[in-house]
């Protein structure tokens, strides 16, 4: 389980909280229900429960009629918007250089942009790498995944999902980042 501090967008002290379970027998159950006994002394389930927030934008890594490194979301379901929209755009950084990764293919890096499109608006920079942190491994690839938002008493926070491209076992693989930020 992943918990993140959307104001540093960093995580919570005490996480992630990672389970490995050495029982070849033992169920994926097993292993979830073991992260949210853990999770409890940080945040409890009844909490993360009543404050879901919303997927506002998805785009699986299937997704072919879609831009990849640009979502344009409505941040809450409400029709007509009383909010403005919300833009990210995902920039590729090449990162060829990185060590242990010279047999993988094109490596890359990226620049995550909040785009707020109105007068007086401006372009946000929220994350661009230097460099690819050991954790990501050998990233090919990436494409913005999803958008969560969440609302209490107007509009507070958001999340970026982001899918990371690499080479796999049979092919492509494909895991996750997020990146957090407060309205």
């Amino acid at each position: 389980r992943y918990y993140i501090d959307t104001v540093t967008d960093s995580f919570l002290k005490g996480t992630p909280i990672l389970v490995r379970l050495d029982d070849e027998a033992a169920t994926l159950d097993a292993a979830r229900l073991q992260a949210r006994q853990k999770g409890e002394a940080i945040v409890s389930q009844a909490e993360l429960a009543a404050s879901r927030g919303i997927t506002a934008g998805f785009s699986p890594v299937t997704e072919l009629s879609s831009d990849p490194f640009r979502m344009v979301v409505n941040p809450r379901p409400i029709f007509s918007p009383v909010d403005d929209p919300l833009e990210f755009r995902l920039d590729e950084i090449p990162m060829n250089d990185t060590e242990g990764c010279q047999s993988q293919g094109e490596i890359n890096g990226f620049r995550l942009l909040r785009i707020v499109a109105k007068d007086g608006g401006k372009t946000e920079l929220l994350h661009e790498d230097k460099s690819i942190p050991k954790s990501r491994g050998c990233p090919n690839g990436y494409r913005i995944g999803a958008v969560q938002t969440f609302s209490m008493q107007g509009l507070s926070a958001y999340a970026v999902l982001i899918a990371v491209r690499q080479y796999g076992f049979e092919g492509p693989d494909f895991r996750w980042i997020a990146v957090t930020g407060r309205l």
